[in-house]
């Protein structure tokens, strides 16, 4: 099984064939994306980039978007004040599905 290191949105991500990834919310319109691999690991066979590997493609497809992830709960809070905010956050995602690594 041939795994890709990929960078996307400033992370990098490990993609194997026929695998789901979230990852942060990409632009309304986004179908399909080509990226370039950072590091190919195929069984023993490791090849690293400098800093891509050339002529290696992976292929992914945008499965689902606006998923919204977990809801944090930010707490500022000063004791014997009387001082208190609380903030909520949801980070929202993208759904992508690897096609193809080349």
């Amino acid at each position: 099984m041939i795994k890709a290191v990929i960078k996307l949105g400033g992370k990098q991500y490990i993609a194997t064939e026929k695998e789901t990834l979230m990852v942060d919310l990409l632009p309304e319109g986004t179908k399909e994306l080509e990226l370039d691999a950072l590091m190919m690991i195929d069984g023993e066979k490791v090849t690293v980039g400098t800093p891509l590997v050339s002529g290696a493609k992976v292929v992914a497809k945008v499965v689902e978007e606006k998923i919204a992830g977990d809801k944090l709960r930010v707490i500022r809070y000063k004791s014997k004040k009387r001082v208190h905010k609380e903030v909520g956050h949801r980070q929202k995602y993208t759904k992508l599905q690897i096609v193809s690594i080349r």
